[in-house]
């Protein structure tokens, strides 16, 4: 039995992760669920009339903005664990134990690293879906992205998706259908990308070089 983890977007449908949680469950594999709730969370700091900004795809997080951050993870956590079914177990991330190491220019952020929660290891082995929140001890925020590649080398786990509204990584406006972590690395050096592919490509590039099998969207990531 492999393990899989399967990051899905605040902005993705709960039902779209439950059509890839299906496949992947039918064929046998062990699965973690990381996600995010970005459009979420942006759209309450608007209301709130917090600034909102992001330095390299990581949201800048002040104590008033981290209660946001907390409340939309939980909701989005909820929604997904509903549309998954009774195996799905939600999760926050800081209070399993999901390590980072904090980054304060951009307030109580975290960059994540591989963390093998114990609390998460029992619900799969007991046959149960993970459902996990991205927070880090501290509490500190951390990108979903980020935090479902660390958990991925944590676990030992053999593939890592990330499911978007995206294809996949984009070049001239089409999806690659692959790409090596030396071409990612130059192509994020030189400025490249932008937005929320950045977090992703830098994650699944750390996770490969991990030994983990990676995939943005239809974009296969290789050694």
């Amino acid at each position: 039995m492999s393990r899989v983890v399967l990051k899905c977007g605040g902005s993705v449908a709960a039902e779209a992760t439950a059509r890839a949680l299906r496949d992947l469950l039918a064929e046998g594999h062990e699965v973690c669920v990381v996600h995010g709730a970005g459009p979420q969370i942006s759209e309450e700091m608007i209301r709130r009339e917090l600034p909102v900004r992001f330095v390299g795809g990581r949201r800048v997080t002040t104590p008033a903005a981290l209660e946001v951050v907390r409340a939309s993870l939980a909701a989005v956590n909820r929604r997904i664990c509903e549309a998954l079914g009774p195996r799905a177990v939600g999760l926050m991330g800081d209070e399993i134990g999901l390590e980072a190491i904090p980054i304060p220019e951009l307030g109580l952020v975290g960059d994540p690293v591989p963390s093998r929660p114990p609390s998460l290891l029992r619900a799969l082995g007991q046959g149960l879906v993970p459902v996990v929140a991205p927070l880090a001890r501290g509490p500190l925020n951390v990108n979903a992205d980020e935090a479902a590649g660390a958990l991925a080398v944590g676990l030992r786990a053999q593939r890592l998706l990330f499911v978007s509204d995206v294809p996949g990584v984009l070049v001239g406006g089409s999806p690659l259908s692959s790409i090596d972590t030396d071409e990612a690395d130059r192509l994020l050096r030189e400025g490249t990308f932008e937005g929320g592919i950045v977090p992703k490509l830098t994650a699944a590039v750390r996770a490969v070089r991990e030994g983990v099998s990676a995939h943005v969207g239809e974009t296969a990531v290789l050694p």
